[in-house]
């Protein structure tokens, strides 16, 4: 098998076979002329059911994440919502994290719940509590790993193992590490779900999300639901999502590389009284996270020690930092996740610290990120 540079640029990526394009077209079509009645060329009849474009960033995405299958979705929600209703029915139950992506938790607690669907929180750092949560209608346990925002880590084999010993599937959010930095499939996930609105685009550009399985059964009825349901990318934001993973590697380099610098700053500022990081030796789940992935990331949260209005503060005083939700763009950005990206688990067992902030780090100059943060921390 080739590289993950290699795979990134040219699986589901031949050059065109007409004009030598080495750039996947644009197929910006929504039927396609038939040969004949039920005579399709190359199997494409209409694009919702499938368009080049879109077959070219699955097949790109599948190579990298070691999957069988892959399917590109309109967004990372709605990958996560076709994905639910085709393996639960009324009456599942599902395992999630209990510091998990606030739309998640919307996704499973209002939309999920009413349609008959149970769910537990518990703390996936603890496989033991994750075991404990399991039911014997439990169909699917859902972790993120790095978590957000708290940037906790789960041991992918372990819950791997307590998934099937329950005869359910173990889905594995693995946006923030991307597939150049982890590799959920092989270490036991049935699922990889991933925003490619944050690192797999990388330019903040797009929105769109994906699946990958690791059992082709499992992705024909993930391709029927992605059909019948409709939520699919459209080809101009698949090509997007195309592009970033072409520079995914070098891009995440430089994530990581800045990462580690913003984390030196946070570690000896007298306001930050925690920084969470896993590639912090302090870490809870650092020796877990040296073992799954190949470096920590680009994702940094810290707490101010002069709580809420401090953390608030710093964030209003930023301004190579953009405040704006999201991540895992080329551009640094800061977030208050109680009041931003999280406030719809205000209340909740996944709330999150009112003193919790959270950067993207982009790859600017570090220089002028680590002076952006200083004056911003005061």
């Amino acid at each position: 098998m080739h590289g993950f540079e290699t795979r990134a640029i040219h699986a589901g990526q031949d050059p065109d076979p007409r004009t030598g394009a080495v750039i996947t077209p644009i197929y910006a079509t929504s039927t396609y002329a038939q040969d004949g009645v039920g005579g399709l060329r190359e199997g494409y009849e209409y694009s919702r059911t499938a368009n080049p474009t879109r077959t070219a960033l699955e097949e790109c995405i599948a190579a990298l994440e070691g999957g069988v299958r892959g399917l590109a979705f309109a967004s990372g929600m709605a990958a996560e919502d076709t994905l639910l209703r085709a393996v639960l029915k009324p009456g599942d139950h599902i395992v999630v994290s209990d510091d998990a992506y606030g739309g998640t938790f919307r996704l499973v607690s209002k939309i999920a719940e009413p349609w008959g669907i149970s769910w537990s929180a518990a703390p996936v750092t603890d496989t033991a509590a994750v075991r404990a949560a399991v039911r014997p209608e439990t169909k699917v346990i859902w972790i993120e790993t790095p978590t957000n925002p708290l940037l906790s880590v789960a041991d992918i084999a372990g819950l791997a193992a307590v998934a099937h010993d329950a005869g359910a599937l173990l889905v594995v959010d693995n946006t923030f590490a991307t597939p150049y930095l982890q590799q959920p499939l092989a270490l036991g996930a049935d699922v990889v779900v991933h925003s490619t609105t944050k690192y797999c685009g990388g330019h903040s550009d797009v929105i769109g999300g994906v699946l990958v399985v690791s059992d082709a059964a499992l992705g024909e009825e993930l391709a029927y639901h992605h059909n019948a349901m409709g939520a699919v990318a459209g080809p101009f934001d698949a090509w997007l999502v195309l592009r970033g993973l072409k520079t995914l590697a070098v891009r995440m380099d430089r994530h990581c590389d800045n990462a580690e610098r913003v984390v030196q700053l946070l570690e000896r500022h007298p306001r930050v009284s925690q920084v969470l990081y896993p590639g912090l030796p302090g870490h809870p789940g650092h020796d877990v996270a040296v073992k799954q992935m190949s470096r920590f990331g680009g994702v940094v949260s810290f707490r101010l020690a002069d709580g809420e209005q401090a953390a608030v503060d710093v964030c209003d005083r930023a301004k190579l930092f953009t405040l704006g939700e999201s991540l895992g763009g080329i551009e640094s950005l800061i977030e208050h996740p109680g009041r931003m990206t999280h406030a719809s688990a205000a209340g909740s067992q996944l709330e999150v610290p009112g003193d919790l902030v959270r950067l993207s780090v982009g790859i600017e100059t570090v220089d002028d990120i680590l002076a952006d943060l200083s004056q911003a921390l005061g």
